[in-house]
């Protein structure tokens, strides 16, 4: 047992095992994901958190610890953000006939995220760094982060926030979209970027790439436009 444990405490200490634990975890759970044919509640980004949190917990790894190797992958989220401008370009002629449209669902969107959030939890007694982080969980988790580390919030809180909101919408959006009688896919794939950010958007992906087109763009503006607002609403609430 004695080089065993000596090899784990070599392996620990490099900043590439957690890396490739992560990249590992992700395959495996996109793999059961294409095996339940996508069902929304075979979703990889859901299983790989639960693979990478059940290694943690048997391995006595503390997040700081584990962050050090995994933080490339929130680097990435930057460039992955970027990149959705080519489905958006590939369907440009479809977005500029619905530009009203979706100028009125993301102010709806953002603003009823962003209000009934930290409504409910000033209600409940929130208060301080924790409302802050609140705020911006239905943006995605590079602009959310800033917006939280900016205002004086918990960027880690936010981003566990962020995790599991973009979690939810993902599992509930094919099921809610049936139940309220939503098909078409401008609609569907705007309400996963809105609600949902990059974990929604990759959800609408699965759907189509008119869907991921569509949940890229509210995902981006949303961004933009909770980044403008978020400060202004605190300066309300302080009144």
């Amino acid at each position: 047992m004695k080089p065993i444990s000596e090899l784990w405490v070599y392996l620990a200490a490099e900043p590439l095992l957690w890396l490739t634990t992560t990249l590992i975890a992700y395959v495996i759970a996109d793999r059961i994901s294409a095996f339940f044919n996508r069902a929304p509640l075979a979703n990889p980004v859901l299983i790989a958190v639960a693979i990478v949190l059940v290694l943690l917990k048997l391995t006595g790894t503390a997040y700081p610890v584990y962050f050090t190797g995994a933080q490339f992958v929130h680097f990435l989220l930057g460039p992955a953000t970027v990149a959705l401008a080519l489905p958006l370009y590939t369907h440009r002629k479809i977005v500029m006939r619905a530009l009203i449209p979706i100028a009125g669902a993301l102010l709806a969107g953002a603003i009823t995220a962003m209000v009934s959030a930290v409504g409910i939890a000033k209600l409940l007694g929130v208060s301080g760094a924790s409302l802050i982080a609140l705020a911006p969980k239905s943006v995605t988790a590079a602009i959310a982060m800033g917006i939280a580390r900016e205002l004086g919030g918990d960027p880690s809180l936010t981003a566990t926030l962020v995790i599991a909101t973009g979690i939810i919408g993902a599992v509930l959006l094919t099921p809610l979209m049936r139940l309220i009688r939503v098909k078409d896919p401008r609609a569907i794939g705007f309400a996963a970027g809105t609600a949902s950010h990059g974990i929604g958007t990759a959800r609408a992906f699965q759907l189509g790439s008119l869907e991921g087109a569509f949940a890229g763009i509210a995902l981006g503006l949303s961004g933009l436009l909770t980044a403008l607002l978020v400060p202004l609403l605190f300066r309300v609430l302080s009144f």
